[in-house]
């Protein structure tokens, strides 16, 4: 008997079967991520975030999620009105709340995982001083509002 013996017809249609049950679901969650996108970005703008930057990694190699979604606030009390709004929105919305959230005691930047997006909320200098967009300057970049 060789080592491949036990694997026949049936065992290949049922692998089939899994590797389009996998896709399929993939490409839901893709679907749910740019939806949850969306409400982010109306979470945000309901607040006036500040330049408003979506980053799409799906194509970048080794990428943390498939959304990484930028904005700032004039003031520490903006940053927490930004984040308090979008998660208000994302769970009206989608139903959906962030898995894990840092920085809301200090409110420089505000970081809300919600697994296949996260949500990055600065105060303007702590912006400009870690440079989040450049960092990832592969990502397909979408600008709101600018």
């Amino acid at each position: 008997m060789t080592p491949n013996a036990w694997w026949n017809e049936a065992s290949f249609t049922f692998a089939i079967q899994v590797a389009v049950k996998k896709t399929t679901k993939l490409k839901i969650a893709t679907a749910g991520a740019e939806q949850l996108v969306d409400a982010i970005v109306y979470g945000m703008e309901e607040v006036k975030a500040i330049e408003i930057v979506v980053m799409d990694l799906r194509k970048v190699t080794n990428a943390l999620s498939d959304f990484f979604v930028v904005c700032h606030g004039s003031s520490n009390t903006q940053v927490k009105a930004i984040a308090d709004s979008v998660e208000k929105e994302t769970f009206r919305i989608m139903n959906d709340e962030p898995s894990h959230t840092e920085g809301v005691n200090n409110a420089t930047w505000i970081l809300m995982d919600y697994v296949n997006v996260v949500v990055h909320i600065f105060s303007r200098d702590a912006r400009d001083f870690y440079a989040l967009e450049d960092l990832w300057a592969d990502a397909s970049v979408k600008r709101i509002g600018i």
